[in-house]
């Protein structure tokens, strides 16, 4: 979902995102009335993905589900989840570590391909979140909605998930990324957003293509395995994030808010379900705070470490690599 910045500064050489304004202490201002074209988007974004899984789980049952429908499914999903919750949020949010631009061009692009919304749009409402988690202000909390209708427990864990995308309001959003406002090639990848998006279609069908000999089955199968319904899936994964990790959940970490930590979630996440610790300590790299947790994007920032490829990355003290 897009939602442009009311501001373009001009940008500089960086390659790498800076240090973020820090946000106000209290709510912000009141916003207008909520964008009619994002509103329309949201649609878009929720309404699409989920056509194309049920068209994915139809076409399975009328033609099969292949080896390469599979490989295809979990090969573009893990791509593009570590896009997410390791670009996207540890990255370009938290600046949990640093990179040189093919790097931080691979982040954005995988990010992207998700189709969350482009790179400005999500860290904005991921730092608006932190800024004001579980309080007015945060704009995806799935608190109770307590305004005399009925369910308001219910009612928040939808807005929580995905109802928030239908309430979103024009913001300036710059004020919470002057970092990346500043960054002409992440603003170059935020600009081509829907050019990735569909580069996230493409790929997997034309994959599907090749890899069944050039037919149209193989073709089909990796657009509505690899591309839609993994897209729908990562979606809710994601979105659950937001609304089981702020409801359900155990919270070894008794911080402000009421984020909690999402074992079952864990390995769909790469990591990012461990959301309490995430919340306890955001700056850091790796969500994994005791041996047994599974953190597949920490592992993978922490190969990409090793292999020279990023630096400066924050590890939990116990977890620097030798």
């Amino acid at each position: 979902m897009t939602v442009s910045p009311e501001t373009s500064p001009e940008a500089s050489p960086e390659t790498s995102p800076g240090t973020p304004a820090a946000a106000s202490p209290g709510a912000p201002a009141a916003a207008p009335d909520t964008d009619a074209s994002a509103r329309r988007l949201a649609y878009l974004t929720v309404g699409v993905p989920t056509l194309g899984f049920a068209g994915a789980v139809v076409f399975a049952f009328t033609y099969g589900f292949t080896a390469v429908d599979i490989g295809l499914l979990v090969g573009m999903y893990l791509l593009t989840s570590l896009g997410v919750e390791g670009g996207f949020h540890r990255f370009f949010s938290h600046l949990s570590f640093a990179a040189k631009p093919g790097v931080t061009a691979f982040w954005g692009i995988a990010g992207s391909m998700a189709a969350q919304g482009p790179v400005v749009f999500w860290v904005a409402t991921h730092r608006q979140h932190h800024a004001f988690t579980d309080r007015d202000g945060d704009p995806h909390s799935p608190r109770p909605r307590e305004d005399g209708r009925r369910f308001p427990r219910a009612r928040g864990l939808w807005h929580g998930h995905v109802g928030w995308l239908f309430t979103v309001r024009r913001q300036n959003w710059s004020k919470y990324v002057p970092d990346l406002m500043k960054n002409r090639l992440v603003m170059k990848i935020n600009e081509y957003y829907f050019v990735w998006v569909l580069l996230g279609l493409a790929l997997p069908a034309l994959l599907g293509w090749a890899l069944t000999g050039g037919t149209a089955r193989g073709a089909a199968g990796g657009l509505l395995w690899g591309g839609l319904a993994r897209i729908f899936l990562l979606d809710h994964v994601t979105w659950s994030v937001n609304s089981i990790g702020h409801t359900l959940g155990n919270r070894p970490h008794r911080t402000r808010d009421n984020s909690r930590n999402v074992a079952s979630l864990a390995a769909f996440s790469v990591g990012g379900s461990w959301h309490n610790n995430h919340h306890a300590k955001p700056a850091l790299a790796h969500n994994r705070h005791t041996f047994w947790q599974i953190d597949i994007a920490g592992g993978f920032i922490r190969l990409l470490d090793v292999l020279g490829l990023v630096h400066n990355v924050r590890y939990p003290q116990r977890a620097r690599p030798e």
